[in-house]
């Protein structure tokens, strides 16, 4: 097993990059938050894929919270490479609200980001975005709270996946 495999299941997110016709969607389970104020989330993204190549020319990119209907998206542009791939989706690109990147319509959510940072460890590049606007799907989020009902979606291993239990668990009971 290889050791990185220890850590999960990972929540798995869709990393939009580009303009236009050159738009392009991955899929990404190595993001997470790297700072509250300001906000700036970070992904870890192989020099090898296309997304890295859009991320460094036009220096933003938004963050999407697919949900468990999306899982055939997820696996298709997970799997397949380059732009061309989104017309075997059902992915629906929007305008953003801050930036030129599009966002994914039919996500949970969407975090729009301006590069900030990036740097080269072993062999991928993480790349640090400072949010500067974001939208999310009302029966998704109440307040600052996910609705586990939502079908927020975690990658398990190669070709599965799982959603969360709506139970909660709290420390002392």
């Amino acid at each position: 097993m290889k050791s990185y495999r220890l850590l999960y299941p990972m929540r798995t997110y869709l990393v939009v990059a580009g303009r236009g016709e050159e738009a392009n969607v991955m899929a990404a389970d190595w993001v997470t938050i790297v700072s509250a104020r300001p906000f700036m989330v970070g992904v870890a993204i192989a020099p090898q894929r296309h997304t890295w190549k859009l991320v460094k020319k036009y220096r933003e990119f938004v963050i999407s919270v697919p949900g468990v209907d999306m899982l055939d998206d997820v696996w298709i542009v997970g799997t397949k490479h380059g732009p061309e791939k989104l017309k075997e989706t059902s992915i629906e690109l929007v305008p953003s609200k801050a930036i030129e990147t599009p966002s994914i319509g039919n996500a949970l959510a969407n975090i729009e980001c301006k590069l900030v940072d990036e740097r080269d460890y072993g062999d991928h590049t993480w790349f640090v975005g400072e949010v500067v606007s974001g939208s999310a799907r009302e029966d998704a989020f109440s307040g600052d709270r996910p609705n586990l009902e939502a079908g927020f979606l975690a990658h398990l291993s190669w070709t599965d996946f799982v959603t969360f239990e709506n139970k909660i668990y709290r420390p002392g009971r």
